[in-house]
């Protein structure tokens, strides 16, 4: 029986303090203990206020009675967890052996709501249901969300909130342990659920700041969609679609044509009210299709006339390179802590080194107390607009709020 245990220096932001810790212990009552202790010892304080806990699947039928017994093992405030298929914590990424990694946090003065969303079909639409009475949001409030991918339609929870709270930011991810309905499990407190979303709302003496890495890089300029019908580019900038997506293929070299063939994207601007567009300030879906003989491009999005959009593409490069460059751009004081919420399709799938997302992180904002989890959708905002993601970095930094 063998364990790992990962945990950096506890970090402070003012009065905020964070830590994280790993465990690869064969037993996950083990594993959860273990990676909680270290993390625990390294806060300094008896009761964290909150525990956010990631367990591999790899767990298989123990899990089920380990996370039920959570509350009990890894005691706090608030607690929040989910099953993975691979989790990270610190500098390390756990994507081929049983893991669980353990993030927790002293957050004085922070207002913590705890939510558990189901989603219910009625004879006049969709609702969400499960809602606190009462609830007052807190200043600069942050949603943190866990979602199982085949019960809770998320798109439907960032439409709602788009019109009852904007400007909400909203992070987390899709549950990816399970390949069929119930067989994920999402806890909070000490309720377990195989359906439906948990999260919590942040807000009062806690600032979480997001960063949202998509791994695409602009081709080509940005262009006007003159006509478009659903997800499909007709025209841009007066001309068919396909035409401008040949031209702009025209001036790229061999490797960048490669790129468009296998992984071409679309960006889609998320705020207009700017003068020029870098590349976070697009919201980048895939294309699924184009037709050299109508003109049209399809988008995995709806596309509205107006819009500026500009292709991208993806290969591992570009995914560190913006990465990177999103996170030199956090030039405020460091954070005391972090989450990510990373693509089961990035990590030794997409990098050649292990550890990519992680190490990224430590080396330009670290050492951070950091956990995180491979999921089958990451939730994060492009510029004010929440999104559903694929292939992408959500990354939510804790700090204080000024």
């Amino acid at each position: 029986m063998t364990s790992i245990q990962t945990a950096n220096t506890t970090h402070t932001n003012a009065s905020i303090r964070c830590s994280a810790a790993a465990s690869t212990a064969t037993s996950l009552y083990e594993a959860i203990s273990t990676a909680y202790q270290e993390a625990l010892e390294q806060l300094g304080v008896p009761l964290p206020d909150l525990v956010v806990v990631f367990v591999s699947a790899k767990y298989g039928e123990e899990i089920r009675s380990a996370m039920e017994s959570l509350n009990e093992i890894a005691p706090a405030r608030y607690l929040l967890g989910t099953t993975a298929e691979a989790v990270l914590a610190n500098n390390d990424e756990y994507e081929s052996e049983p893991a669980i990694s353990i993030w927790m946090a002293q957050l004085p003065n922070a207002e913590i709501t705890p939510l558990t969303l189901e989603y219910s079909q009625t004879a006049d639409g969709g609702t969400f249901l499960g809602w606190p009475d009462n609830l007052i949001w807190p200043t600069d409030a942050t949603m943190l969300l866990l979602a199982d991918p085949f019960s809770f339609p998320v798109d439907g929870l960032i439409a709602r909130l788009e019109e009852d709270r904007p400007g909400l930011p909203i992070l987390g991810g899709m549950a990816s342990g399970g390949n069929q309905p119930g067989s994920n499990t999402l806890v909070i407190n000490g309720e377990t659920y195989d359906s439906g979303a948990v999260g919590i709302i942040l807000g009062g003496g806690v600032r979480v700041r997001p960063v949202v890495s998509q791994g695409c890089r602009p081709i080509g300029k940005p262009m006007v969609v003159t006509k478009a019908e659903d997800n499909m580019l007709v025209e841009l900038g007066g001309r068919p679609a396909f035409v401008q997506l040949r031209a702009v293929y025209e001036t790229l070299d061999d490797h960048d044509k490669q790129l468009v063939k296998n992984s071409l994207h679309v960006g889609r601007v998320a705020s207009e009210y700017q003068d020029h567009f870098e590349p976070g300030d697009f919201l980048v879906r895939n294309v699924v299709g184009a037709d050299p003989e109508t003109g049209v491009v399809a988008v995995g999005d709806l596309i509205r006339t107006g819009q500026t959009v500009q292709f991208h593409v993806r290969d591992a490069h570009t995914a560190h390179e913006d990465l990177q460059a999103l996170l030199t751009r956090q030039t405020a004081k460091p954070p005391a802590g972090a989450l990510i919420f990373t693509c089961n399709g990035r990590g030794r799938r997409l990098f050649s080194t292990p550890s990519h997302d992680a190490s990224c992180l430590q080396q330009l904002l670290g050492p951070l107390p950091v956990a995180g989890f491979f999921a089958q959708g990451e939730i994060g905002p492009i510029g004010n607009t929440n999104c559903l993601h694929g292939f992408t970095a959500s990354i939510a930094l804790f700090e204080a709020a000024e």
